[in-house]
């Protein structure tokens, strides 16, 4: 709100749009200069004047305001608020507006996608869970999102739980647990494939029939799709996830002949060790492998062909995929191929790629078991919640539902509060404390304002705030004035977050905005008895709530009332 007026108004005194303006302004990290801060590096070359003589020039022809006054403090423009009437504007207009900086765009989102029938680890958390942050994100920033589980279900490696199966496996084998027995079978194919290499090629057999469409074969591929999806979907539903579609590899199959033509047509395809490859020595890149020597189709084929599917018949204006940092190379490629193509909006398509999540400082590996299950995560972190709200609330009604959302809350909450590129080092304990800067201390500042809002007098919670509420505010001390300038960042943050892709963003905001209203709450009476008084303050505790739910929601993550 006021950035967007600063904005504006600094863009009738120089040569730059408001939104260039507000991209460009600052918090100072010393709030004695100013609240908000204008840089003038950029006006120095279109002025040709230094940055500390246009602060100067800009501070003094600027008009006068009720809302700020204007310094200049070298190469900087600041703005000092008035604070009686920024708080009693920001509260009587019910918090900071959010700019729908996506309006109009429709992005599609490729997230989670893991394989069918291999366990749905703590390593697949990531893609999900930042996943389904950016599709709230940018939704909130305006976007038409559209969210693709694109499943692991084709590949060789159906050959090999095939022949499995029929070996070791059977019915009554994966009743309990499906997804572990077939780890267990896939696992066991690799041990005993390096004593019985005969095994390998039974394997392969079984694919070669799963690709002619044989129905046997067809009939336990569909076996290992349906165990898995319904395995798979009661995790997205503790998680909170739900996906606009699921379209697998396998929907792709009969597309991807199409891009192979187009390729040939457009003189793309190049020859190399009995491959057909897109070379990319120009952009100093290996080829992009379309076609291995035995002439089956690779992963880029298909990816091919389901970017150029994402954007005709889906109409993506944006393609995004959310997948981790070491296949930048393979997207690198894809992109490149696309705009050889002649596709202009391969320009469009962007990897949103994130570090690895490690247990014990390492990476999990399906083929040979070590992998740490995120079902057995989630179920510890519940109890681990539940042990804690029995010692400290006991009395509590629904802790068994509380200690569920507490704990998946918290293990989403501590992989979002990590920059999305770096890797996670991922421990239970850590994350799943009340105190510090977790998602169950998030969570519990949220209900901490509720139990305030439920305490406060009948006609007297916030929800009408006098016209001398501001002046309380104002008078009471430095951590309401704290508190405001906290929300009014929240616009800010969230498009911040949106443009670069970083949930991270949000996660630390919010442990910022939760410390700043415990702050106030420890040394503000809130609860006064002075109908205006209470009513401004109840109106600053009001705003809190709503900011860090929505916040936590943003992230996937649940506020609960009561903890």
């Amino acid at each position: 709100m006021l950035k967007e007026m600063i904005a504006a108004s600094l863009a009738e005194h120089c040569s730059l749009s408001s939104q260039q303006i507000a991209e460009l302004l600052e918090f100072p990290p010393n709030e004695q200069l100013g609240d908000v801060a204008f840089p003038c590096f950029a006006l120095s070359k279109l002025m040709k004047q230094s940055p500390a003589q246009i602060a100067g020039q800009l501070a003094t022809s600027l008009p006068s305001n009720s809302l700020w006054t204007t310094s200049a403090a070298g190469p900087y423009l600041n703005f000092k608020f008035n604070r009686a009437a920024v708080i009693g504007q920001f509260v009587k207009n019910g918090g900071a507006q959010i700019p729908e900086i996506g309006k109009g765009k429709r992005v599609i989102i490729d997230m989670s996608s893991p394989n069918i029938a291999k366990p749905f680890g703590i390593g697949h958390l990531r893609s999900t869970m930042i996943g389904n942050a950016l599709y709230n994100l940018l939704g909130k920033a305006g976007y038409e999102t559209v969210n693709v589980n694109h499943l692991g279900d084709w590949g060789t490696q159906f050959g090999k739980m095939i022949t499995a199966y029929l070996h070791w496996g059977g019915p009554a084998d994966k009743a309990e647990d499906p997804i572990k027995a077939y780890l267990e079978l896939y696992v066991r194919f690799h041990e005993e494939a390096k004593l019985r290499p005969e095994l390998e090629t039974e394997a392969r057999e079984w694919f070669v029939k799963l690709e002619t469409g044989d129905p046997e074969a067809r009939r336990y591929w569909s076996m290992f799709i349906e165990d898995s999806l319904a395995a798979f979907n009661k995790l997205y539903d503790r998680l909170g996830v739900a996906f606009d579609h699921y379209l697998g590899e396998s929907f792709y199959n009969d597309k991807m002949d199409a891009v192979v033509d187009q390729l040939s047509q457009l003189g793309l395809l190049e020859e190399s060790d009995g491959a057909l490859v897109v070379r990319l020595d120009e952009e100093g890149l290996p080829p992009c492998i379309i076609k291995k020597s035995d002439g089956s189709s690779i992963y880029a084929t298909r990816d091919l062909a389901t970017a150029i599917y994402r954007h005709d018949q889906m109409q993506g204006e944006e393609l995004l995929y959310v997948v981790g940092a070491e296949q930048s190379l393979h997207f690198r490629q894809l992109f490149l191929v696309l705009n050889r193509m002649g596709f202009d909006w391969a320009k469009s398509c962007k990897h949103i790629p994130f570090g690895l999540m490690l247990m014990d400082g390492q990476k999990m590996s399906t083929r040979r078991g070590k992998v740490v299950f995120l079902e057995d995560v989630l179920d510890e972190a519940a109890s681990h919640a539940l042990r804690i709200i029995e010692e400290k609330n006991p009395t509590l009604s629904g802790k068994n539902e509380v200690a569920e959302a507490v704990g998946v809350g918290a293990v989403i909450f501590g992989d979002l509060l990590h920059s999305r590129l770096h890797e996670v080092n991922f421990s239970l304990e850590d994350v799943v404390n009340f105190e510090g800067e977790t998602g169950p201390y998030v969570q519990y500042t949220y209900a901490r304002t509720q139990s305030l809002l439920r305490k406060a007098a009948s006609g007297n919670s916030g929800e009408q705030v006098q016209s001398e509420a501001a002046d309380y505010l104002h008078t009471e001390g430095d951590y309401s004035w704290q508190l405001v300038k906290s929300l009014m960042r929240y616009p800010d943050v969230l498009v911040q977050a949106a443009q670069r892709y970083e949930p991270s963003v949000v996660a630390r905001y919010l442990i910022e905005l939760a410390q700043t209203f415990n702050r106030f709450y420890h040394h503000e009476k809130i609860i006064t008895g002075n109908t205006a008084e209470q009513s401004a303050k109840l109106a600053l505790v009001r705003l809190t709530a709503e900011c860090v739910e929505d916040g936590l929601h943003m992230l996937g993550v649940k506020a609960l009332k009561e903890m």
